[in-house]
């Protein structure tokens, strides 16, 4: 499939925007039985941008004759040859882009070698460019071979292994080899990698076995030209199931990049791996005489029948907490505390044997009593396939504690006897051990609520040497924590500023040493629970006003209720507020308890306007000159805090914070209170005078508001609507309505504020045309300290009709409707005329109107009374004649009317009287004419332009006639011609035969 002008182009260098189909470099070599997939492109082309392909193939025995394979558009494009495996899918396209796509055959047969080229039908308007390219696909013999022979193999867990598979080829092009070696699990169809040696001689373990590669335990070696031996040198339990080799043969394309083109694997191997007995059991024994002082030795031996040696981890624990452990490296790791005592001599941990494990303590204390156990866990490799979790013993319980006398009477108190108090308030307790006669010693312990493990507060020693526990010396050197000694027997310790962790058990252990080494050891306990200041804490907030007006004063007041109001808590109050529309809510000011006030970042605009106040009961917030703006939602927030320690001052940690439940506060605007008086009234007033028409207030709202007042002016006659005069606003500026223009001059109109209630339009030197109904619309507003305008309200005063005294004028047009046709292309001609013409003083103006169906009333043209034309529109100009035609009568004139100049016409006559010295023309009297009803109709088509107009006609009456007279002529003309002929053989004829007469008689 080639297109000349693509032969001519194709060995050409393609410039930009040129169209070029490329195909995959070739040679192509793909084994039979195995899949191919060759690519094609086309860039530089215009139209649409998904394009069309179309593969064919030419066959070796006949490289001329193209054979057409498949196309992305023509299901008919494939030949009978390829149809049957098109529809089955063994061939197909697969489109990656609009402009790129893949030819695939899934399985090659040795017919499939030829040249397959690729084409793309031209939708660029022109041939520019190449439409097609081709590569070269042969077809190869598949030889490769993969051989293991079948076997079940059973083996123990730590013994090795080695599998060995043939693999071998004989390509006749230049091909390369990998191998791999799979586990199949007995229960699935996936397949886990153990390890493979790639086409470049690299080897790559399995992600699962890259560990047991590292460490040499998992191997693949070339035996020879053909073998490869797979080596595992302890298994493991995860390694059963059914192994197997694959191989796959590579060949490099010309693009440099290597495809696979044969694929093959071994007949599959049985591995069974059986696991070694693991259980094991873990005792624990004890080597002490149970006195204080005395070494404490614990001993955890592990029995077990394994004849590896297993990675083993000892974890240690008293009273169910974990206090150390060491891990299968002999790596030791101790609690805070343990690590302390093990850094000073007086503890040790350690592995005595791969099976023994020790736990040591020098000197026994109270501290070291309670119930011990061991647990050990045996460290297994990290294998994904693994089941289970790695074993796990627990020797049982060994209870260790210190043989004591009887106990002499101990006493441990808190001072006022409270069993609850407040987060911030001083917990203060005496531990006192009545009948000791020998030097004491006290340690203070705390076991917070829901814990086991007591944390060491202090110690005072017999010296007098107080040693803090190291989660209190931070707060001991603030002055919060103290440890005293009243008298010889009696022991204080006392917290200031408590926390809610400081509550739970409290226990006092008292020493009495009897000789150097120590002594006996009693103690007491004691519980104490320290509530949240959150706890006691609650907040509400409430607005004074039900109703906020603009420019009034909002008030909120955020009331605190706390439990402990004696204890003289720092308050923090904080006002947000969340602006109509807004996700978040932003701090509008902050009163710390001091007095101090932090600004928003936003807000210092509104400090001239709030005003906060604070007490030990609330706050509260002032918001004056409410606007809009202040719409939203309102909360406080109140926080409680507690000084760091007995030195600082003012507020230090916050140790409770509480938001209010947010209020919604809508400012609104007033009810409007304006009133316009509503009373309609007659004005009859004499032409060339002043007219004074009054806009009365009743009443207005209080407060800041302004007025804007608009006049409205309704004329007389037919059609009309209400025209807008002039806005004085609220400012004072006047405003003329763009309407004005066409009826009066803005000089004649002028609005006066009499007083704040009422307004008057004066008309000045009022003619006929002033005569009208006229109107005021008045519109209050608020303004708002945000610099706003806010309309409350909207009044209309009653109608002021407005007439001119009758002078003795009887103007009266004629007032006859009737329907007017013509044909279109033609003129016509529209008269207005007066019923009697009663003087010879006056002067006439004279407007014609025009008005289609559901359009809106066009002026066309006005003859002023001084005969000035003017017309609405410049257009009209062309189109329209207005004249008199006699003193009373007046004419429209319209040129060459059209379909467009349908609709009604009318007339308005107005009469103007010299007025006044010097005198004025003034109109004093208008009356409007009857209507035309102006139908244009269609011209009625005459002779030549019936025969123009058709083609059909045309032809019939001048080429048919034509087309029948030429035959005619032509036979006229022949017959013509022959009986010339015809007469002329006759002429000789006689003449011969007159000859031979005379030739007869003379002999």
């Amino acid at each position: 499939m080639v297109v000349p002008m693509i032969e001519e182009l194709k060995t050409a260098e393609l410039s930009t925007g040129q169209r070029r189909v490329t195909v995959q470099k070739g040679p192509l070599y793909r084994a039979e039985g195995y899949p191919v997939s060759i690519t094609c492109n086309v860039t530089g082309h215009q139209g649409q941008s998904e394009q069309t392909f179309q593969w064919s193939v030419y066959k070796p025995d006949k490289p001329e004759r193209e054979v057409q394979i498949i196309s992305t558009k023509d299901p008919a494009f494939t030949y009978a040859f390829y149809s049957l495996r098109v529809q089955h899918g063994d061939i197909y396209i697969e489109r990656i882009q609009g402009n790129s796509v893949l030819l695939h055959i899934s399985k090659l047969q040795t017919q499939d070698a030829g040249e397959y080229e690729c084409h793309t039908p031209n939708t660029d308007g022109k041939y520019f460019g190449s439409y097609s390219d081709k590569v070269k696909l042969t077809v190869i013999p598949d030889t490769l071979s993969v051989t293991m022979s079948p076997q079940t193999i059973n083996r123990e867990e730590g013994e090795s292994l080695a599998l060995t598979c043939e693999v071998s080829k004989a390509t006749a092009q230049h091909t390369h080899l990998s191998v791999s070696w799979y586990r199949l699990q007995e229960r699935g169809n996936q397949s886990t990698k153990i390890i493979s040696l790639s086409k470049d001689f690299i080897l790559i373990p399995g992600s699962s076995y890259t560990e047991r590669f590292s460490a040499g335990d998992v191997r693949l070696d070339k035996i020879g030209n053909t073998a490869f031996r797979l080596s595992i040198g302890r298994l493991q339990p995860v390694d059963q199931g059914q192994l197997f080799c694959e191989a796959i043969e590579w060949i490099q394309d010309p693009d440099e990049t290597w495809t696979s083109i044969t694929r093959k694997q071994t007949d599959k191997t049985t591995l069974i791996v059986q696991p070694e007995v693991r259980d094991f059991q873990v005792n624990i024994s004890v080597e002490s005489s149970f006195a204080i002082g005395q070494p404490l030795r614990l001993i955890c031996s592990v029995i077990s029948k394994s004849r590896q040696n297993r990675k083993l981890q000892v974890i240690w624990y008293l009273n169910a907490t974990d206090i150390g452990n060491i891990d299968a490296s002999g790596v030791l790791s101790l609690k805070k505390d343990y690590e302390e005592r093990a850094n000073l001599g007086q503890l040790q941990v350690s592995k005595m044997s791969p099976n023994v494990f020790t736990f040591t303590v020098s000197s026994m204390g109270p501290q070291d009593e309670g119930v011990y156990r061991c647990e050990v866990v045996e460290v297994m490799s990290t294998h994904k396939d693994f089941p289970g979790l790695p074993p796990r013993k627990q020797s049982t319980d060994i209870n260790v504690y210190l043989r004591k006398p009887r106990a002499k009477s101990m006493e441990l108190s808190m001072e006022n006897g409270k069993r609850s108090v407040w987060e911030g308030e001083a917990l203060i307790f005496r531990c006192k051990l009545n009948g000791a006669e020998h030097p004491l010693s006290v340690v203070w312990w705390h076991i917070p609520v829901n814990l086991q493990q007591p944390e060491l507060i202090g110690s005072l020693g017999k010296d007098g040497t107080v040693h803090l526990g190291p989660s209190y010396k931070n707060r001991g050197k603030s002055g919060c924590i103290r440890l005293e000694k009243e008298n010889m027997a009696t022991y204080q310790l006392e917290i200031f500023d408590s926390l809610t962790t400081d509550g739970g058990t409290y226990e006092c252990k008292v020493t009495e040493f009897q000789n150097k080494d120590g002594g006996l050891s009693w103690s007491q306990k004691t519980s104490i629970t320290v509530n949240s200041l959150s706890s006691g804490l609650r907040v509400t907030l409430h607005s004074r006003q039900p109703k906020v007006i603009i420019s009034d004063t909002l008030a909120l007041s955020c009331i605190i209720f706390s439990d402990y109001s004696a204890l003289k808590v720092p308050i923090t109050v904080t006002w947000q507020f969340q602006p109509q529309g807004a996700l978040d809510y932003q701090q509008l000011v902050t009163v710390a308890q001091n007095g101090t006030v932090e600004w928003g970042n936003s807000q210092e605009q509104l400090q001239k306007k709030i005003k906060v106040s604070q007490s030990s009961s609330g706050s509260q917030l002032l918001i004056y000159e409410a606007t809009e703006e202040d719409n939203g939602l309102y909360r406080c927030k109140v926080e409680a805090y507690q000084r760091e320690g007995r030195a600082s001052y003012g507020p230090g940690r916050k140790a409770a914070a509480v938001i209010s439940h947010p209020l919604g506060i809508n400012i609104t605007l007033p009810e409007s209170q304006l009133l316009v008086k509503s009373d309609s009234q007659v004005q009859e007033i004499s032409i060339n005078m002043e007219a004074e028409i009054e806009c009365s207030i009743l009443s207005q709202t209080k407060g800041r508001t302004q007025i804007d007042v608009t006049w409205y002016y309704l004329p007389f006659s037919r059609e009309a609507s209400w025209l807008k005069i002039l806005t004085t606003d609220r400012d004072g500026i006047v405003k003329y309505g763009e309407d004005l223009h066409v009826v009066k001059r803005k000089q004649k109109f002028h609005n006066e504020k009499v007083s704040k209630d009422l307004f008057q339009l004066h008309i000045q030197n009022v003619d006929n045309s002033d005569q009208g109904t006229y109107r005021c619309t008045v519109e209050e507003w608020l303004w708002s300290t945000s610099g706003s305008w806010y309309k409350l309200g909207e009044k209309e005063s009653g109608k002021t009709e407005l007439k001119l005294k009758p002078i003795g004028s009887k103007l009266k047009v004629m007032k006859i409707n009737h329907t007017e046709d013509a044909l279109e292309h033609r003129d016509v001609t529209i008269n207005c005329s007066l019923d009697s013409l009663q003087t010879t003083e006056s002067l006439f103006s004279v407007v014609w109107f025009f008005k289609q169906e559901q359009a809106a009333v066009t002026s066309l043209v006005e003859m002023q009374h001084d005969g000035i034309l003017k017309y609405g529109k410049e257009e009209h100009e062309k189109k329209l004649h207005c004249y008199r035609s006699s003193a009373g009568d007046f004419v429209l004139k319209l040129r060459s009317v059209d379909m467009v100049d349908n609709g009604m016409y009318w007339c308005k006559v107005e009469e103007w009287h010299l007025h006044g010295s010097p005198g004025q023309w003034v109109s004093q009297a208008s009356d409007e004419s009857g209507h035309t009803l102006l139908r244009v109709l269609h011209s009625e088509p005459t002779f030549s332009s019936t025969i123009c107009s058709s083609s059909l006609l045309l032809y019939f009456l001048v080429i048919y006639p034509f087309i029948i007279l030429l035959p005619l002529l032509i036979s006229t003309f022949y017959l013509y011609r022959k009986a010339k002929k015809v007469s002329l053989q006759r002429s000789k004829a006689v003449k011969e035969k007159a000859l031979w007469v005379d030739l007869t008689e003379t002999s």
